[in-house]
């Protein structure tokens, strides 16, 4: 099969394996039903199965650790499968992201009809069905378009993944069990914690790094940057 986008009426639906541009691939998304998901990764169409409690239950008590660093963050955005455009081939919607606003010196954008433009700065995945892909050809992706940090949560066998993107796929460990974001400071996630669906033990950790002195300094950062981008 020809590696070229070939061009596709509309009315016939996305399918896995199917290779296309990313402007054709979000014509075609947008005429899909709202339950129904998809991405393109490379050009190349997935098309996501049903998910099951265990994804589901893991999904939501990162998006809550991820919520709560946001709310206390200025400048900062959490996002729940956003849709993400990234290049030409690529339009992907990953489980969870964070990003630094573009006021506040984000290095992603906010589309007229509110998508992300642009790499987010954080990317996070539950990987069940998807670990193949969510360990491989996404990160490849996500590194490429300068996303910066990428976090994988593998339920099977239980385990994260935590790279460091712009140093060449660099895994990170967890410090004493607690794995600390570079990029945003006082986002501290405990690995067991989380692992074994602790809500107390992740939220008391969260709240540790939210009052730490780098995630002071850090939004002390975000604010002079916001104050600075009228004048630029």
């Amino acid at each position: 099969m020809s590696e070229k986008s070939q061009p596709l009426p509309l009315s016939i639906g996305l399918n896995t394996g199917d290779r296309m541009s990313r402007q054709e691939f979000h014509d075609i998304y947008e005429t899909m039903p709202d339950d129904f998901k998809a991405e393109l990764i490379g050009g190349i169409v997935y098309v996501s199965m049903p998910l099951k409690r265990p994804h589901a239950k893991s999904h939501m008590r990162l998006s809550s650790i991820f919520d709560r660093y946001a709310a206390k963050t200025p400048g900062v955005e959490g996002c729940d499968n956003a849709t993400i455009f990234l290049g030409k081939k690529d339009e992907l919607q990953p489980d969870l992201c964070m990003r630094i606003l573009p006021g506040s010196g984000g290095q992603s954008k906010t589309t007229y009809d509110n998508y992300i433009d642009g790499a987010p700065e954080f990317v996070a995945e539950v990987a069940h069905s998807s670990r193949a892909i969510d360990l491989h050809r996404k990160l490849d992706r996500y590194s490429k378009f300068g996303v910066l940090e990428y976090m994988v949560v593998c339920l099977s066998p239980k385990e994260i993944y935590w790279f460091e993107l712009q140093e060449s796929h660099r895994r990170v460990r967890s410090d004493k069990g607690i794995f600390r974001s570079r990029i945003f400071p006082g986002l501290w996630i405990n690995e067991e914690a989380l692992l074994s669906m602790d809500y107390d033990v992740s939220m008391q950790t969260i709240d540790q790094g939210l009052a730490s002195a780098e995630h002071t300094e850090f939004v002390e950062q975000l604010k002079r940057k916001a104050d600075l981008k009228p004048f630029e």
